[in-house]
This record gives C-alpha cells, structure tokens and sequence, in this order.
C-alpha cells in the first residue's frame, strides 16, 4: 500500500515509476560543478517537471529552437513547480546540499531527448552565473 523511498547519495536516480510517469531525485555530483557543464539537453516527447527540497539551485533555460540561445537563469526557490517545457534546453547549477525532485515521463532517454555543445560565450555566462550564485555576488 505505500512505498517509501529515499536517495541520498550524489547524481540522478528514478525512485518511482507507474505508469506512464516517473519520479526521480537529483542531487549535487561532480558533472554539475559549473566547469564541469558543456552542454544542455532537451527532451522532445515531454515536459519535465523541478521541485527544490533541499539547498540551492539554479536552473538555465536555452531557448527552444534547434541549437542553444541565450541563456537564462532560474535562481529556483524551495517548494516551486518549474515546469521545463518539451524542446527548452536546459541545465541546472546545484549547491552541494541541494534536492530536487524530478517528474517526468517514464521513457524520457536518449531515444527521445538530445544533447548540445555549448559555444564559448554560453560557457563565459555559466561562470558568470556560477560566480554569483556561489559567492552571492
């Protein structure tokens, strides 16, 4: 009748599916440290839903067209539903106590999802983001 499930360690992990959906947590791990981030994904069958629990997070949109726009900077606050839009690129700078639950379609992979390099100026703006969302500047 009920399950209970928890992940505490570092990256992503699926915690439950049913269905046609899935929930999963993501936590800080080494692939978000902001040096570490040189692309962004986008999913194309679904949108993807970000639930802060725990910490601090940013969540960088790219636009939706084929390649990576501009980026924009979601400084995430606990307890808001930001819902990613199907075709958004995107990605997520986490502090090292951060929590976010993720929902999503159950089948959301590779299969149906893409991956972009970032060009030298969406990396400048990832440190200039990263700078002020570590040090509060």
């Amino acid at each position: 009748m009920l399950e209970i499930r928890n992940f505490t360690e570092q990256g992503y992990r699926p915690l439950v599916a049913f269905g046609e959906w899935r929930v999963a947590a993501l936590r800080y791990h080494e692939g978000s440290q902001p040096e570490r981030i040189h692309t962004m994904e986008r999913h194309l069958a679904t949108d993807e839903v970000f639930v802060l629990t725990h910490g601090s997070a940013i969540l960088i949109l790219g636009g939706n067209g084929a390649e990576v726009g501009e980026l924009q900077p979601f400084d995430m606050q606990i307890g808001q539903v930001y819902n990613v839009k199907k075709g958004a690129w995107h990605t997520t700078l986490l502090s090292r106590d951060a929590h976010i639950i993720i929902v999503e379609n159950d089948n959301t992979g590779k299969e149906n999802s893409e991956s972009a390099a970032l060009n030298t100026s969406h990396l400048r703006a990832i440190q200039t983001v990263a700078r002020s969302f570590f040090t509060g500047k």
